[in-house]
């Protein structure tokens, strides 16, 4: 697998009041295409923030971002938004949908973004909520309501997927179920996917795992034999 993302010596620093507080220390790794990379670590430890600088959310105090070996330019607000637009698909823990549109057009509302987007209808099919099409957020359960986000980061069919705590606010079951859709959109599509979490367990699903503590990345660890979602014992 050839490097689609290089971060190379990100620092991040935040001022609070008299405070400097680093939030990311001389990070430096890649991310390979179709590779599952789960970012391990407390809270606290930069995880959040190193993705929002990956996904041209955030910019890093020093370092650089380099997206198929071309440097990100910080100061270009208009290039970082074609960046995100183009090559990043996201899914929070929270799960931000439009509350005026329905599931479909919620899906269909990123899809407008992407060069080739897959079809609103078979994401949801997949997800296994086409009988929720037209059902408003509101009417959806909170593990019905993360599948449509990750429907609507997939739409646009992004090169890298970029998941902050998917699992965090849902039982162990449905977690399950979503950690099955953003391992089979990486396996199937050999789309990289990068999942941030505290748990230990969705680790092992990983191609490697990045282990960060105060704002360091402090090991990486290879997994010879990832696990599959429904291996897991939660």
């Amino acid at each position: 697998m050839d490097c689609l993302i290089e971060a190379r010596e990100i620092y991040k620093d935040f001022e609070l009041g008299d405070v400097t507080v680093h939030a990311l220390r001389n990070v430096s790794f890649q991310i390979r295409r179709g590779e599952l990379i789960v970012i391990l670590g407390p809270s606290g430890s930069g995880k959040s923030t190193l993705l929002n600088i990956l996904g041209g959310i955030e910019t890093a105090t020093e370092g650089k971002i380099l997206y198929e070996e071309r440097e990100l330019n910080w100061s270009d607000p208009r290039e970082l938004t074609r960046y995100r637009r183009e090559h990043v698909g996201f899914v929070f823990q929270f799960y931000n949908l439009m509350p005026g549109l329905t599931a479909k057009e919620n899906v269909e509302l990123a899809g407008e973004l992407g060069r080739h987007p897959f079809s609103a209808d078979e994401l949801l099919c997949q997800v296994g909520l086409s009988d929720r099409a037209d059902h408003f957020p509101a009417k959806l359960s909170g593990g019905q309501q993360q599948r449509v986000a990750i429907a609507r980061a997939l739409c646009k069919n992004p090169d890298i997927l970029l998941c902050d705590e998917p699992t965090g606010a849902l039982d162990s079951r449905t977690g399950g179920q979503i950690l099955e859709l953003l391992y089979d959109f990486n396996r199937r599509y050999e789309k990289a996917v990068v999942i941030i979490t505290h748990n230990e367990t969705i680790a092992k699903i990983a191609d490697r795992v990045f282990h960060f503590k105060d704002g360091e990345l402090v090991k990486v660890q290879v997994n010879e034999d990832p696990a599959k979602p429904e291996e897991l014992e939660w």
